[in-house]
């Protein structure tokens, strides 16, 4: 038996027990990790060196390839880091960390969704006011909300949850540091306090679905009652991405939270973690790019600005006779 104040480690559990099986989860995490970080990337380039970008929309998408890339590198690098070195291992230090910033980058990331469709609502049911509602500064300010009720909400679970006694081992049953199985852990009754705090955490979030839900039947009711097949199409090819991307991330996270307890199992947890906390921020930056057409020509001018450099500096290299 070991209180939290004697755990300087905690165990995670691992992708698979074969060394083989280890250097495949390697190499398909690695594979993962780094399109997340190229399709972000690139959004992020785009929306920050093309003027044509600087709209409200094209602001929260920025926003949002933070997020992404924030949460992806909170959980994938240590679990790649572990499979590649052999080991289970992370400290108690990191736990903190690791739990902290994947609170911090997930609820900032659905409270950006929520603000998201609020942009859309204003923008397609009252094109009028758009310009006062979601002005620049509207805009920066509820950001700013975004992201400070991400951190507010990440404060809240990590100090209530690493203040439990834990005399339970430190095995985590799961491949990064996440509160139901670190409470788990605990011997305490003080975990209602954890409690208390999840279930205003569920209530806000339940308020931003709800709200999510009638902007888009306001949209929807908005976007049928249009004349024009063109404009309706705009109007829907503008909102299906951000609809797509609200479908996947709440979806993975109500199956994994709310998933009847007769079919959980270790190996089921580890794959619906995988969906929820890898896939979105790996496969957002497809969904938009292939939706929006200001956003696939900013990329492709964006390479073809780079292809540009590369012609121009290789022949400036073979001017001065260097062989490249």
């Amino acid at each position: 038996m070991s209180n939290s104040s004697s755990i300087t480690e905690f165990l995670l559990l691992a992708f698979a027990d074969t060394r083989e099986l280890q250097l495949l989860h390697f190499g398909l995490f690695l594979g993962i990790y780094l399109a997340a970080l190229l399709g972000n990337g690139l959004i992020l380039t785009a929306v920050a060196c093309h003027h044509r970008l600087h709209t409200p929309m094209y602001f929260f998408l920025l926003n949002l390839a933070l997020l992404d890339l924030g949460c992806i590198s909170t959980t994938l690098p240590k679990a790649m880091a572990n499979a590649l070195r052999d080991t289970r291992v992370i400290s108690y230090q990191g736990c903190v960390a690791q739990v902290f910033f994947f609170l911090f980058f997930i609820s900032a990331e659905y409270s950006l969704l929520t603000v998201m469709a609020y942009d859309r609502y204003v923008a397609i049911c009252k094109p009028l006011h758009y310009g006062s509602l979601v002005g620049s500064r509207a805009c920066a300010q509820m950001a700013a909300a975004a992201w400070g009720s991400g951190f507010l909400n990440a404060v809240l679970h990590t100090a209530t949850t690493f203040s439990l006694p834990l005399c339970q081992g430190n095995a985590v049953d799961q491949f990064f540091c996440e509160i139901p199985h670190i409470l788990k852990l605990s011997c305490s009754d003080a975990y209602l306090r954890e409690v208390g705090a999840l279930v205003f955490s569920v209530s806000l979030a339940f308020g931003c679905f709800v709200f999510i839900v009638f902007s888009y039947l306001q949209i929807f009711r908005a976007v049928l009652r249009m004349p024009s097949s063109q404009g309706r199409h705009k109007a829907f090819s503008t909102c299906l991405t951000h609809l797509a991307v609200v479908s996947l991330f709440v979806s993975t996270i109500m199956f994994a939270y709310l998933k009847p307890p007769s079919i959980s199992s270790p190996s089921l947890d580890l794959v619906v973690a995988v969906l929820y906390s890898v896939v979105p921020p790996a496969v957002n930056p497809l969904i938009y790019s292939m939706r929006t057409k200001e956003l696939k020509d900013a990329v492709r001018k964006f390479f073809g600005y780079i292809a540009e450099l590369s012609s121009l500096f290789g022949t400036r290299a073979h001017c001065c006779g260097l062989e490249i």
